[in-house]
């Protein structure tokens, strides 16, 4: 949908959102954007596209692409792969604010991003976030368990704690074996 260009007091111009339309969600928007752009290229390098962030921070507005491979990724592959979708973005996207494009390694504290990790880190020790409380709390650390009807099931304290996907808005690996974490930046 087309933005409405509104003038403003002094002859500017400001862009504003169509009704109904948040930030968060244009953020979300843009960042599932990227992700369909950006996959093929990593995928096309043999290398798997862990996690999309895109936020705000005291630097300004940053969009960090986490990538990995069997074996951990090299700083040349963060480099890599940083050139290549730098462009890519540059032709396909149409987004109106500057940021700034990071490719990392997921480091050891590796992002669960799709819902096979949950699965896939079955095992593994894990800290969720979720957007609302549940039991009174939002932050829960525990044994991964997998994930069944669409609820990752978490070990902790002898009992198992489900938390439905959808109100997980942060999860991560702890004490991941992985390869320390490299940065490129565009």
């Amino acid at each position: 949908m087309k933005r409405k260009r509104i003038p403003r007091a002094g002859g500017k111009v400001e862009k504003t959102r169509p009704r109904g339309e948040s930030a968060a969600g244009a953020m979300a928007e843009f960042r599932d954007r990227v992700w369909k752009l950006v996959e093929p290229v990593c995928e096309a390098e043999g290398i798997e596209l862990v996690h999309i962030e895109y936020q705000t921070e005291s630097a300004g507005r940053i969009l960090r692409c986490y990538i990995d491979r069997p074996g951990g990724v090299t700083l040349d592959d963060c480099v890599d792969i940083s050139r290549q979708i730098s462009d890519l973005l540059d032709v396909y996207t149409d987004h109106e604010s500057r940021y700034r494009l990071e490719v990392s390694s997921p480091g050891l504290e590796r992002p669960l991003g799709r819902r096979s990790d949950y699965n896939r880190f079955k095992g593994k020790e894990v800290k969720i976030r979720t957007a609302e409380a549940l039991a009174g709390q939002k932050n829960f650390t525990g044994i991964l368990g997998g994930i069944q009807d669409d609820e990752v099931l978490l070990e902790r304290e002898n009992t198992t704690v489900r938390i439905p996907v959808q109100k997980i808005t942060k999860a991560i690996l702890i004490n991941n074996d992985g390869v320390g974490e490299c940065i490129s930046q565009i």
